[in-house]
């Protein structure tokens, strides 16, 4: 009818002479932009989640996920069964009078698997896993983050019920995009998301069954909106960190199970020699090295291949870049600088010297720490500063000057500064790097570094002799092993055997 009747009226208006058109320009242009929001927004969120096919899909590819399939991380499994359990476990949960857990948020560093135990769990708790991004909420639009708010959690019941479960998870990655602290002033976009989220999870329209876990994870939980914090919301706050070394070993050997290892192969040792990696990069040292082995034509993923993987992964990929005899015997002596410092002050540490271009380097120094460490006392913070000023100290030593080469390591060397005074373990005593000044603040690190250059330096002219023996064999063959440099160090007799 109101179709007809705009019609009528164009025609009536035309009828008495007057110029529609500016009008019926006008009326399609309105016309455009209503499609085009409808469109992009989606009153039901349909470019988002395609029916219930698209939440069965996820949920069947969920299904090939346990937690059993997850290497390390113990500690955040545990944690997150217990309160699955109060998902399965109705019953229990109501003759204690506990109230359900709404929302369980993971944090931790990148890599670390946290959308791996969202799947695990949703296939320990037999329930339809729906997996977005919070970045697909942030529109120009207004009301269209909200509007997809309300779609997913309506897939997620209609989901659930089209597959006759009682549980539904829905899993939030990233959720630092729609869930950052609210500001005063001017309402945002996201802001109005972040609201309908809360809205949702309180439960204003909760249904008995089924019943509905919000999931969600982040690297960045500071910045997160206190209100998503709070009990009631997300619940549970389980962490999870960079696996140990036990837990490094599993992943390795999780990954390492479809593929052909050689006889010398010791998990161990490639456990000891990727400190700090996360499981995303531990499964890209084993692919690295199954790469390498292909390369190669060998039936078997050897030892080497593991190294390469682990230099890789940890520097980048070998570079073409050519540089002239005085160039290299100059790297040479910086990377030895560092080697010699670094096992001096810490016996077996030293895995590798090499002269390999890799990333942005022009050589580098391996290093294989004893076990695993979380806290840092004075004397290991200023051991760890020695040996990254050793490579200048060298240069220094042999030349009269540094290079351009030492910046890399003269910057390691003032965040750990920072970190001491953050610490309270410098003559500042107990304060905050942003409340020192900055004059004091660099006469505090210009005391320290210059101490420590001068232990360096006694340190090295200390081996000098080991310079001469190890340079032209590191230039010759490019690199040396841990056990190769300790030999040439035993054979100066500057190091006991």
């Amino acid at each position: 009818m109101a179709a007809g009747f705009a019609v009528i009226l164009l025609l009536f208006l035309a009828y008495i002479g007057l110029n529609i058109w500016p009008i019926v320009i006008a009326g399609a242009a309105i016309g455009l932009l209503a499609v085009a929001v409808k469109f992009r927004g989606g009153a039901n969120g349909k470019e988002l989640f395609r029916s219930g096919a698209a939440a069965s899909r996820s949920a069947d590819h969920s299904s090939k996920y346990s937690f059993e399939g997850i290497g390390g991380q113990d500690r955040a499994k545990n944690e997150l069964i217990e309160a699955l359990d109060f998902l399965i476990k109705p019953e229990q949960i109501a003759k204690f009078g506990i109230r359900p857990i709404k929302g369980i948020l993971l944090t931790g560093p990148p890599g670390t698997g946290k959308t791996l135990m969202a799947k695990a769990a949703a296939n320990y708790s037999d329930a339809v896993f729906i997996g977005v991004s919070g970045s697909e909420f942030v529109e120009m639009y207004v009301g269209v983050g909200a509007g997809r708010i309300r779609s997913l959690f309506k897939e997620a019941r209609q989901s659930a019920q089209k597959q006759k479960k009682s549980n539904a998870i829905i899993f939030i990655d990233e959720i630092d995009a729609i869930g950052g602290k609210r500001e005063g002033g001017q309402q945002r976009e996201y802001d109005q998301t972040l609201n309908q989220l809360l809205t949702e999870m309180d439960g204003l329209y909760e249904q008995e069954s089924p019943r509905i876990l919000i999931m969600a994870a982040t690297n960045r939980k500071e910045m997160l909106d206190p209100a998503l914090l709070r009990p009631g919301r997300f619940d549970r706050h389980i962490q999870v960190d960079m696996p140990d070394k036990k837990g490094r070993k599993q992943i390795l050997e999780l990954h390492a199970a479809n593929k052909p290892l050689a006889e010398d192969v010791d998990m161990d040792k490639v456990a000891e020699e990727t400190f700090n990696f996360s499981g995303a990069q531990l499964e890209s040292v084993l692919n690295e090295a199954a790469i390498y082995a292909m390369r190669e034509q060998r039936e078997w993923i050897e030892a080497r291949h593991l190294s390469y993987a682990i230099d890789k992964v940890m520097m980048g990929e070998k570079t073409d870049r050519e540089t002239n005899e005085e160039e290299r015997k100059r790297v040479a002596l910086h990377e030895l600088g560092h080697a010699i410092v670094a096992e001096s002050l810490r016996p077996q540490s030293v895995s590798q010297v090499s002269l390999s271009p890799r990333g942005q380097a022009l050589g580098y120094v391996r290093h294989q720490p004893q076990h695993d460490r979380y806290l840092y006392t004075l004397p290991y913070l200023e051991e760890q500063i020695m040996i990254s000023l050793g490579g200048a100290v060298a240069e220094e030593m042999f030349y009269g000057h540094r290079s351009t080469g030492s910046q890399g390591d003269f910057d390691q060397a003032l965040q750990i500064v920072e970190t001491m005074v953050n610490s309270g373990l410098t003559n500042l005593g107990i304060v905050k790097i942003k409340h020192v000044s900055l004059e004091a603040l660099s006469k505090e690190m210009n005391e320290i570094l210059d101490q420590l250059i001068t232990r360096t330096r006694e340190l090295l002219e200390a081996h000098r002799s080991t310079f001469t023996s190890s340079l032209d064999i590191l230039i010759q063959d490019e690199t040396l092993s841990g056990e190769q440099f300790r030999c040439l160090l035993c054979d100066s007799k500057q190091l006991p055997a």
